[in-house]
């Protein structure tokens, strides 16, 4: 037999696999980055549709100026809120509202004039 048609040594062997663990690597973790990715998005989303019906309630309804807070269910998640209510002057209120995630980070907020 010629030396060409022996196939590949153990030692391109070796370092083929090590390219292709290195590229299967790479891949996972671009994939587990997009999952935090989505997660993150899906998050900021929900928070923000809770923040514009709490703001739309604040509309609706008359506020006392002070702090309020609570919690609420929404995307089978547990949210945590907090209103604020202060005067803007003109004859105004503003609400302020901020939503927080379960890890305790705000997620979103919402601000509107009454």
């Amino acid at each position: 037999m010629s030396s060409a048609a022996r196939g590949f040594s153990l030692l391109e062997l070796l370092v083929a696999l090590a390219v292709f663990a290195l590229v299967v690597v790479a891949l996972l973790n671009l994939a587990g980055g997009s999952t935090r990715s989505a997660l993150q998005i899906e998050t900021r989303a929900l928070a923000g549709i809770l923040a514009e019906n709490l703001a739309v309630e604040a509309q609706l309804t008359a506020a006392v100026p002070g702090t309020a807070q609570g919690d609420a269910r929404l995307g089978d998640r547990q949210w945590r809120w907090r209103q604020t209510v202060e005067p803007a002057g003109a004859g105004l209120t503003r609400v302020r509202i901020a939503v927080f995630a379960d890890d305790g980070q705000q997620a979103a907020s919402a601000e509107v004039l009454r």
